[in-house]
């Protein structure tokens, strides 16, 4: 890369992190009211809280800075944030259509949910989600998605059985096992039954455990512990997610249980993670609000399908569980922490 393009690339990055922190320091935001309206207007969605979302901001904002969109110079951001409050996301929705924004970003299927209820013409884009958009009628195609909708999503049942035959492999002696979901995420039950299929020719039994709520965890690791299971496999949603990872990886340690969790997971201290990775899906959804703020319609646009699926282990953790990760294993790891 040249020179040229490293600087522009550490511009790009200031400026998404001078964004995030603004947006952490307020809980409504107002500084793109003042962006005359004349310019384009993108309203972000969130179900979770800003900081929940930080990453997945910065590297969104620096996929439109890529791309010649910067807030507050040519283009106008507004935030709505419902802190965990799922039951507020209609009503904030709602704000946002009345604030004819151009474009609405939904981070995660919860606040796509809403903002299709709010508006079937507004344009939506979902950077990413494990959910079916076919299935739950967001989209009529991902070639064709013919509705207010696209993004990109991911396979989000075969992601979560691909992480239960980690388990089994890394663990052969594992019976029991352990699946920590989040009841409200729309992917759930399509989840659960290919988890289900996949856990029986692995001779595995599942149980779920269901948290929606931060302050859930430990009633949550207390049940699974009681219930004397071998190993966990974490869904994928924002409450387990980075903000949240760290927490997990810890009580999984404290209860000396083999957790396989998100791409991510590994890094904040879990054992295992395997899937997508959000910064990359996020930075390429600007594709998509780029090219609809340039005048194409959701209907038109293909949803992408995330092809590329990472696994990190922490062998740091790992030894202090007493495992031994089999060679078949280690092979194939993008990477080892430790």
């Amino acid at each position: 890369m040249t020179t040229q393009g490293l600087t522009l690339r550490r511009v790009q990055r200031r400026q998404a992190l001078r964004l995030v922190g603004g947006l952490l320091a307020v809980s409504r935001p107002a500084h793109a009211q003042s962006t005359p309206p004349s310019k384009p207007r993108v309203g972000f969605l969130i179900a979770e809280t800003v900081a929940d979302q930080a990453a997945r901001i910065e590297a969104l904002l620096a996929g439109l800075a890529e791309r010649g969109w910067v807030e507050g110079r040519n283009m106008a951001v507004d935030v709505r944030a419902a802190d965990g409050g799922y039951d507020r996301l209609p009503a904030l929705a709602g704000e946002l259509v009345g604030l004819k924004v151009d474009v609405i970003v939904a981070f995660g299927i919860k606040a796509l949910s809403a903002a299709r209820r709010a508006s079937t013409q507004l344009p939506i884009v979902i950077p990413a989600t494990s959910s079916d958009l076919v299935a739950l009628g967001f989209v009529d195609s991902f070639a064709r998605p013919g509705k207010n909708v696209t993004g990109s999503t991911t396979f989000g049942p075969e992601i979560m059985a691909k992480r239960l035959e980690l388990l089994k492999e890394t663990l052969p002696s594992a019976t029991r096992v352990a699946v920590l979901v989040n009841p409200a995420n729309a992917s759930f039950g399509p989840t659960f039954t290919v988890m289900s299929a996949a856990a029986r020719s692995l001779d595995l039994v599942i149980q779920p455990f269901k948290v929606q709520h931060r302050n859930e965890f430990v009633r949550a690791f207390d049940a699974l512990a009681k219930a004397r299971s071998d190993g966990l496999v974490i869904q994928d949603d924002t409450i387990f997610g980075e903000a949240n990872a760290a927490e997990i990886a810890a009580l999984a340690a404290r209860r000396r249980l083999l957790a396989v969790g998100g791409r991510d997971f590994a890094d904040a201290g879990g054992a295992i993670g395997y899937g997508r990775t959000d910064a990359e899906l996020y930075r390429r959804g600007a594709y998509f609000v780029d090219r609809i703020l340039r005048g194409a319609r959701p209907a038109d646009l293909p949803v992408e399908q995330a092809s590329r699926f990472e696994m990190v282990i922490n062998r740091k953790v790992t030894g202090a569980l007493g495992i031994n990760i089999p060679q078949s294993v280690m092979l194939r790891a993008d990477r080892v922490i430790g």
